[in-house]
């Protein structure tokens, strides 16, 4: 069989036209598997949502509990057949419930990855390389300019700053779903006992996570009793960029802006963000490991999409792997 017989682009996304479901469809659609829980993979309005139980339950917390008409759960690693397609879904490494989607039919196998990293990451399920005959990938960091650095690394350059700037509150922006409680996690595995101070868009995922086992410490709603600022002296917020520009960000003691993002190496990008500290902290895969990963799964063929599509294409057709861009619309960088 020909893959794209299998799996296809199309305008809703990528169709499975034998099993009539898409994956990360960028409209509703009859029926849809869902790879994890950032917006712009795992949108509301779809008839039926095959995702993991974790996936479903984070579209529940963002969209409702009626984000969709029926909703099924599936565990990593197990087989399920949709329209006569067999579907498994694996590890992606990503956020909390994220999943390579492995779609089989006549001896094919394709994988698509979502988004994925392979770095270690306590507040999800490590990456799980899944052979296969064609390999889609994301590029979002698909130029050999992006090389990421040790996340420890740049925990440390906060810890310096906390001691350069011992009275100024430390806020730093991170994608609600997936950065923020790495980042928080970060602190804590790299000795930050005290309080961390969380914007009112992250109580419920943070909740969440410590629901499913993942220790983020003491967490403390960022919000000022009266006038009494003192609390937030030399103290670390994490919260939604967004919420920088406004008035929330303005009631603490001198505030330091920062910023935990894979974009973050792209110096232009911080300071039109008005970013004084950026954190170089990806939930993607860098250049390096983009490369690693295609050479690791050796498929026939690799398929990528939404990122920096071109030079990836280039580097696996010098190394003699068939290669196409997907040219998807209506993929961004949350959770970047």
């Amino acid at each position: 069989m020909k893959p794209d017989l299998l799996l296809r682009p199309a305008p809703g996304g990528l169709y499975c036209p034998i099993g009539d479901f898409y994956i990360d469809p960028v409209r509703p659609v009859e029926r849809a598997l869902v790879t994890h829980g950032h917006s712009d993979h795992a949108r509301s309005g779809h008839r039926s949502v095959l995702a993991t139980r974790q996936t479903l339950d984070i579209m529940a917390i963002r969209y409702g509990e009626d984000f969709c008409g029926s909703a099924q759960a599936v565990a990593f690693g197990e087989k399920t057949v949709v329209g006569g397609v067999t579907v498994s879904f694996h590890p992606a490494g990503h956020v909390l419930g994220s999943a390579q989607i492995a779609v089989e039919k006549d001896g094919l196998r394709i994988v698509v990855s979502g988004d994925y990293k392979r770095r270690p990451d306590p507040t999800c399920a490590a990456y799980e390389p899944v052979p296969c005959d064609v390999f889609v990938t994301e590029a979002t960091f698909g130029l050999p300019v992006f090389h990421h650095p040790d996340p420890v690394d740049e925990m440390k350059k906060l810890y310096g700053s906390l001691r350069q700037f011992p009275e100024r509150t430390h806020m730093i922006g991170a994608y609600a779903l997936g950065k923020a409680q790495r980042v928080i996690r970060l602190l804590r595995d790299t000795g930050f006992d005290e309080p961390v101070y969380i914007h009112g868009a992250m109580e419920k995922l943070c909740s969440y996570y410590v629901q499913q086992g993942i220790d983020l410490g003491d967490l403390q709603p960022a919000t000022i009793v009266g006038r009494d600022k003192s609390q937030f002296r030399g103290a670390v917020v994490v919260g939604p960029s967004s919420a920088f520009a406004e008035r929330w960000a303005r009631r603490f003691v001198e505030p330091l802006p920062a910023f935990a993002s894979g974009w973050m190496m792209v110096r232009q990008r911080a300071r039109q963000a008005g970013v004084e500290l950026p954190l170089v902290i990806s939930d993607h895969c860098d250049w390096p490991e983009l490369i690693a990963t295609i050479t690791e799964l050796q498929p026939q063929e690799v398929w990528v999409t939404h990122g920096r599509e071109e030079a990836l294409v280039r580097w696996c057709e010098l190394a003699g792997i068939r290669a196409k861009p997907l040219h998807l619309v209506g993929y961004e960088d949350e959770g970047d």
